[in-house]
């Protein structure tokens, strides 16, 4: 028996300054200077927010490092605990993924992980059988149209939804990220946070057409898209001008989540998955 529709509401767990690269190879002290606490002091309001609807939580894993009790607020507030990075930036070479994948391990095993979210939903084919080996149940690293849900080796993929204009795709290969190629293909990624940020009502029509379409569409947010940094730092202003695509990141989409709660039936990844595969 299929699981029943509900929308699958994600959060990319990452600090303030995550969707620029301009930070990526800073040392892990001074990206937590830049932090500032924010990630810390982000999670109780949005926990509030959530109340007692439960999403999953792909946290990066130097911030549990910087603050140790993030995983354990989440977990007792009834989410899930999934695993995002160690330090946000692209990751697609076999190397980084296994590094940080170690640097992790022991607060992942801790909570019991089962799930992979990829930064910028991008990844390699290689990453699955890496998940295996440890201990993950499921990933959700690819866009494609919901209601796709694969088999990679002993890996479920789940990926963030697209909704298919020109018909559904017949190859789902990683990477899979959201891309020209991918657009001009007829797929609208309305799952990724940039989508409910310049078309919040286009996305909260989409996600109830594909609801009553018996569909489950798997979307994702972010902390400072719901809990806006107080005075969005200068550095990321300044970097506007240089990337103007940055500017979604700094829009308020607490409106939108509070529409998303108060409209439809919300679950973890890991309960749907279970749900489909049991």
């Amino acid at each position: 028996m299929s699981p029943s529709p509900r929308l699958l509401l994600t959060i990319d767990y990452e600090s303030w300054f995550a969707p620029s690269r301009k930070y990526d190879f800073l040392s892990p002290q001074e990206r937590r200077t830049l932090d500032d606490g924010f990630a810390n002091d982000a999670l109780d309001p949005i926990l509030e927010k959530l109340k007692d609807v439960q999403a999953s939580f792909y946290l990066v894993g130097e911030l549990v490092e910087w603050y140790p009790s993030l995983p354990q607020k989440i977990a007792d507030a009834g989410h899930e605990v999934g695993f995002h990075c160690q330090v946000h930036r692209p990751l697609t070479v076999l190397e980084d993924i296994e590094h940080d994948l170690h640097s992790s391990a022991a607060w992942r095993n801790q909570y019991k992980v089962r799930g992979f979210r990829a930064p910028m939903i991008k990844t390699i084919e290689d990453v699955y059988p890496l998940l295996e080996k440890n201990n993950f149940g499921y990933s959700s690293s690819l866009y494609a149209p919901a209601g796709t849900l694969l088999q990679k080796g002993n890996i479920w993929e789940l990926p963030v939804s697209t909704y298919p204009l020109f018909g559904r795709p017949a190859q789902f290969q990683a990477p899979r990220n959201m891309n020209l190629p991918l657009v001009m293909g007829g797929e609208f990624p309305y799952g990724s946070s940039m989508m409910s940020g310049l078309f919040p009502r286009m996305v909260f029509k989409i996600i109830e057409k594909q609801l009553k379409a018996g569909l489950s569409p798997v979307i994702f947010l972010h902390p400072y898209e719901i809990v806006s940094p107080k005075k969005w730092p200068a550095e990321f202003m300044r970097g506007l001008s240089v990337n103007p695509l940055l500017y979604v990141f700094i829009l308020d989409k607490s409106a939108f989540l509070h529409d998303l709660l108060r409209s439809f039936p919300i679950s973890t990844i890991d309960q749907f998955i279970k749900e489909s595969t049991q």
